[in-house]
């Protein structure tokens, strides 16, 4: 049996040993070779408690054309919000490195 969906991926975003329940779930439902332009297209992104559920409708013309500035519009904020995260990250590792390492120094003086 073929699978209605082009895509179906859910992917767990914390790892398995804390519990948490957060994922990701990516649902594209396929055209049928373009037939079908009414199909269930959902990004669902959950925590523990909260889910939100965001539609790309691809019924029309224009609706394709929003759908898909708005998938770009995503994936660009993402992007810049990891890039931020990861250089945050940075900056806080160099800081608690410096703060043990002044904190080894004062100890030895003692």
């Amino acid at each position: 049996m073929r699978t209605p969906f082009s895509l179906r991926k859910r992917k767990f975003l914390n790892p398995i040993s804390t519990g948490h329940t957060s994922y990701i779930l990516a649902e594209v439902e396929s055209s049928r070779g373009g037939e079908n332009r009414w199909g269930h297209c959902m990004l669902t992104i959950a925590d523990c408690r909260r889910r939100v559920q965001l539609e790309f409708f691809l019924g029309t013309k224009t609706t394709r054309r929003i759908s898909l500035k708005k998938i770009n519009l995503l994936i660009e904020v993402l992007t810049r919000f990891r890039d931020t995260l990861i250089k945050e990250n940075e900056v806080i590792e160099k800081f608690e490195s410096s703060k043990s390492r002044k904190r080894s120094k004062a100890d030895a003086k003692h």
